[in-house]
């Protein structure tokens, strides 16, 4: 008999893709050192000065209790609210919003509070594959739900579909990885149309989980809405992670929409203490907490990711790659040569160019690449990815 709880074991077994493909990543990288890295969302360059100047300051102590126990401070927490409200145009207080240990965290207290052992949570296809492992360990069920296969969009006749009497859960992340798919409010409107029928239908109300930490990275001046703007019942996380490209710094949090009904929505701001207290104390780290207000408006090179979006958008598909063009994060998603991401994948790690297959997304067509590599990788990688082309495409 197994030592360890199914949930666990079913949580490894969602993670295992990833798993196996760093893993494999880590061993190649040691045998055919990078020339271009253009995998996981990393720095490749320096940090940002301001990141490093703001934790330096709040890093030196000004009171004895300056690492003490944190929880969702007052200041910081008021901060945010008062942030949130000018940028998403709603009404943030500061009881809706819990600081977490980066959208990890935020994700993890969503599922914690809303999620019965057995019930189901609809996540997009392609979409990020740590929702599978969360799900999981909190004992519920993962939906896959395939986007648009032309354009991304939400597809809500698959969501309708997919709806069953233990729903409880809609992911909707945008801007979306890997895709960049930035979703207009007219199709956040259809949705709540949509999940409003549904809810009364099934006799239970069913969520949407706002997965927001690429909010900030957009292109063409594209504005953005939040799902919370036309759906009540929508919980927010966000990462800093992102637009400071500094994963390592484990800074978010989850906000209630404030259009939700008083009564649940004050149900929701009783439970963040003790969520966060079983999740592990999900709260980040005290100087993390302090400097908030000195990296609120702290941004990577917006303009730096369009270039290089660009130059990788044209230079690819002058070789006959069929590319997505990105709204918002970070990344390039599209079809690999030939079909097979493993296979395209292993090739380019012979010149030393890492790309993440498509495979890890459970899609093994298409592949994706990581804009956070520098303009140098990015010019020594595309004689690598015109070999492959003219070798792999029929």
């Amino acid at each position: 008999m197994s030592v360890t709880a199914k949930r666990a074991t079913e949580a490894a077994q969602a993670i295992r893709k990833v798993e196996a493909f760093f893993t494999s990543y880590s061993a190649a990288v040691k045998e055919t050192p990078a020339v271009a890295d253009f995998t996981f969302g990393n720095p490749q360059e320096m940090p940002l000065p301001a990141v490093v100047n703001a934790l330096k300051t709040h890093a030196e102590p000004q009171s004895v209790d300056w690492f003490a126990y944190k929880t969702n401070e007052s200041d910081a927490c008021e901060f945010v609210a008062n942030a949130l409200s000018k940028e998403l145009a709603l009404s943030f207080e500061a009881d809706d919003i819990a600081l977490t240990k980066g959208a990890f965290g935020a994700i993890k207290m969503a599922f914690t509070m809303l999620l019965e052992p057995g019930d189901e949570c609809i996540v997009p296809l392609p979409g990020w594959f740590c929702y599978g492992p969360m799900l999981a360990a909190a004992n519920a069920k993962e939906v896959q739900v395939p986007l648009d296969p032309v354009n991304f969009d939400l597809d809500l006749e698959a969501i309708a579909g997919a709806i069953t009497p233990r729903t409880r859960i809609l992911v909707v992340n945008t801007p979306h990885n890997p895709t960049g798919r930035i979703y207009s409010r007219a199709d956040l409107q259809q949705l709540a149309d949509l999940l409003e029928v549904k809810s009364a239908e099934i006799g239970r109300r069913i969520w949407i989980l706002s997965d927001e930490p690429y909010r900030r990275i957009r292109f063409f001046g594209l504005g953005f809405t939040t799902p919370a703007a036309v759906y009540p019942h929508t919980l927010i996380d966000y990462s800093y992670g992102k637009v400071l490209l500094a994963p390592g710094l484990r800074l978010g949090y989850l906000a209630i929409s404030p259009t939700l009904p008083d009564g649940e929505r004050e149900e929701l701001r009783t439970l963040r203490f003790a969520v966060q207290m079983a999740d592990g104390w999900n709260i980040p780290d005290a100087p993390l907490i302090y400097a908030l207000p000195d990296l609120e408006n702290v941004s990577i090179d917006i303009a730096a990711l369009d270039r290089r979006r660009e130059r990788m958008l044209g230079a690819l598909g002058q070789w006959g790659y069929k590319m997505t063009r990105p709204e918002g994060t970070f990344y390039l998603w599209g079809r690999a040569p030939g079909g097979d991401s493993d296979a395209f994948a292993a090739r380019l790690q012979k010149s030393g160019v890492y790309v993440m297959p498509g495979s890890v997304f459970d899609r093994p067509t298409d592949f994706r690449i990581c804009l956070t590599a520098t303009d140098e990788m990015i010019e020594n990688a595309l004689p690598a990815f015109q070999e492959a082309a003219e070798s792999l495409l029929d």
